[in-house]
């Protein structure tokens, strides 16, 4: 299996303007990074995913773009399918779609228009929808939420299927990957956890007649570019989800990256998207060193 190693932006960047942003972008070409991940937060500080996904699609003719994640609930999956096969078109491939439910913010609920106990039924309407979408022609759909009658988005996308990804990692994030994910890409975790967890999804995907391509486990992995402390939510994140872990295990320092991602490749896991807690004051510099820490471990 093909170890990769994408680079991504959290919620809280300074990479919002042009200057900063081309230069990610060119560097992550340059450097032969696997993919760029953009984060979706209504009220932070990153580009609206698809916009950013689209601007660097047009930058470069290699680097593939995903979504960690976006917000699925709330929107209409028929345009929503359209837009992202259309994106999958024009880059001749290069779009890595992952979705997820949304923070538990109410200004994201908001803004969103969908109440937090109606997130997870929506999403598990729509996703299904889209994928039909991406590959059936006049698709007849009665649900709660959304009914539609022979319904038909061309172009369809470049690649098929239209690979989707998930994360997550509590009981029902993992049954909802097993169900209709075609890769998994959890955060903040330990690689003992996300073996146990991938045993889970393997199960509920066999239960549903389903398989994931074992070449689809994968991590992100939040490090440390400097000696800053860390972020108040990161913090705050960190004492939830994993209360008796010391914090540099989930997030190592940049020196360390290399020997956690080896831990997660012997449990499996082979695709992984790396991102700053602190972002950089240079982004070339930043992206040379550490692709000379994890670039030997692609194969």
């Amino acid at each position: 299996m093909k170890v990769r190693i994408g680079y991504g932006l959290g919620t809280r960047n300074a990479t919002t303007d042009p200057d900063r942003f081309d230069l990610l972008v060119d560097s992550l070409e340059r450097l032969s990074f696997d993919s760029l991940w953009l984060s979706e937060r209504i009220g932070g500080d990153c580009p609206d995913p698809l916009v950013g996904m689209s601007y660097a699609i047009a930058r470069t003719t290699r680097l593939k773009v995903g979504m960690s994640v976006m917000v699925l609930p709330g929107r209409n999956p028929v345009v929503l399918a359209k837009s992202i096969a259309s994106l999958d078109r024009l880059s001749k491939g290069r779009v890595l779609p992952a979705f997820g439910l949304g923070i538990a913010d109410s200004a994201e609920h908001q803004a969103f228009g969908v109440h937090r106990k109606e997130r997870g039924a929506w999403f598990n309407e729509a996703l299904p929808l889209m994928q039909r979408l991406w590959s059936e022609d006049d698709v007849d759909h009665d649900g709660k939420r959304f009914t539609v009658r022979g319904v038909t988005i061309r172009p369809k996308p470049h690649q098929q299927p239209l690979e989707v990804w998930l994360g997550g990692i509590s009981p029902l994030e993992l049954k909802r990957v097993g169900r209709l994910a075609d890769g998994w890409l959890p955060s903040f975790c330990l690689p003992e956890q996300v073996a146990e967890a991938r045993t889970t999804i393997e199960a509920i995907a066999e239960e549903h007649g389903r398989w994931i391509d074992p070449g689809h486990f994968g991590a992100l992995i939040p490090y440390r570019s400097d000696d800053s402390e860390l972020p108040a939510p990161t913090k705050a994140l960190l004492a939830r989800r994993n209360p008796d872990v010391a914090p540099e295990r989930i997030i190592p320092s940049k020196q360390r990256l290399a020997s956690v991602i080896e831990a997660f490749v012997d449990v499996g896991f082979t695709k992984f998207v790396l991102v700053p807690t602190n972002e950089p004051d240079h982004w070339d510099e930043e992206l040379e060193e550490v692709a000379s820490i994890v670039k030997p471990l692609e194969s």
